[in-house]
């Protein structure tokens, strides 16, 4: 959870005390947003941290894709798989081995 007392700094001190700021990354796990006169420029994050990041938007696309299968199979917009190779065997005269 970001902490805007702690977690929002100028680029300025960013560059004074990176080894601080580093530190405060790797111990935290939480970003630092700096800041460049006044506004937010860009956000740090420790390499751990933004890893795990990455990890849950990946999670959270698989069941996103997961969700919208199952919606489009209660549609009928999707077929078994068993189904769709029948339909292809049939299609293109494909006789499947005994």
């Amino acid at each position: 959870m970001l902490d805007i007392s702690k977690d929002i700094q100028s680029l300025t001190k960013f560059k004074r005390d990176t080894n601080k700021v580093i530190s405060q990354l790797k111990r935290t796990g939480n970003p630092v947003v700096l800041t460049v006169n006044g506004s937010a420029s860009v956000v740090v994050q420790d390499a751990a941290a933004y890893q795990k990041l990455l990890d849950l938007v990946d999670r959270i696309q698989a069941i996103e894709g997961v969700q919208r299968g199952l919606e489009a199979m209660k549609r009928g917009d999707q077929a078994p798989a068993a189904m769709v190779m029948e339909r292809i065997r049939k299609k293109y005269k494909i006789t499947t081995p005994k």
